[in-house]
């Protein structure tokens, strides 16, 4: 059984490792559904981290199909996740009739080789997901990020089992969006996956002693992956 933490941070990544995940997705910009971090953060986490990161490349929050320019910058995050040693790249393309864009992500798939490649949660905005599993197939990628096209993995249960036995040793499939260890063990044995993906973050208030009291919507807590949280996951994975 696997365990991918999405940790939004340096800290995060640290305490994924600490509590015994054995993969992260580096993001930044989790309320908004995550965005590529920084250069700075992810050569810190491919430094300290002994565990496999995986680095999401989505240039910016909202829908998945994405410009000229902006396939240029993903490109151009590829690279640099390459050089900087990372272990794959968690990447999600769909064209405006919400198919998978076969195309490029063929193109960044053979780019980011022999980086590994996971299809991220755009597989849920897809039309048609058993034709998106075949279509991410073909494209190479080596796994699928997926809450059964609902909001949360426990609503997508049903799906979510279909799609691995539709995906047999082809692809693996992994759930996320809502996994927490209240839920592991039934998502475990209603959906037979092998790999699960969570943030496990919990709130920390600000250390500041300043505030200022009209400013409300900015610098009161930061979000961090639980160490305690993921270690207790892991072990209810394993039991």
């Amino acid at each position: 059984m696997t365990l991918e933490i999405c940790a939004n941070s340096l800290a995060s990544a640290l305490s994924a490792q600490l509590g015994g995940a054995q993969r992260i997705e580096l993001c930044e910009n989790l309320n908004e559904g995550g965005t590529t971090p920084s250069y700075g953060t992810i050569k810190s986490v491919r430094k300290l981290l002994k565990i496999k990161v995986y680095v999401l490349v989505r240039p910016r929050a909202g829908d998945f199909f994405y410009s000229d320019d902006e396939f240029t910058v993903m490109k151009e995050d590829i690279a640099i996740c390459k050089q900087l040693g990372c272990d794959g790249i968690v990447i999600g393309l769909l064209d405006q009739d919400g198919n998978v864009d076969i195309e490029r992500t063929k193109e960044l798939v053979k780019l980011a080789s022999p980086m590994g490649v996971t299809f991220h949660r755009a597989f849920d905005c897809s039309n048609d997901g058993l034709k998106a599993l075949e279509d991410i197939i073909e494209c190479g990628c080596e796994r699928i990020l997926t809450s059964g096209m609902e909001n949360t993995a426990t609503e997508g249960t049903a799906f979510l089992k279909t799609l691995v036995e539709k995906a047999g040793d082809r692809i693996v499939i992994m759930p996320g969006s809502g996994i927490n260890e209240q839920n592991i063990t039934e998502l475990k044995k209603s959906t037979n996956a092998k790999e699960f993906h969570t943030s496990a973050k919990e709130p920390i208030p600000s250390k500041m002693i300043y505030h200022n009291m009209a400013i409300t919507n900015m610098g009161d807590t930061i979000e961090v992956s639980n160490e305690h949280k993921i270690r207790k996951i892991v072990a209810m994975l394993n039991s």
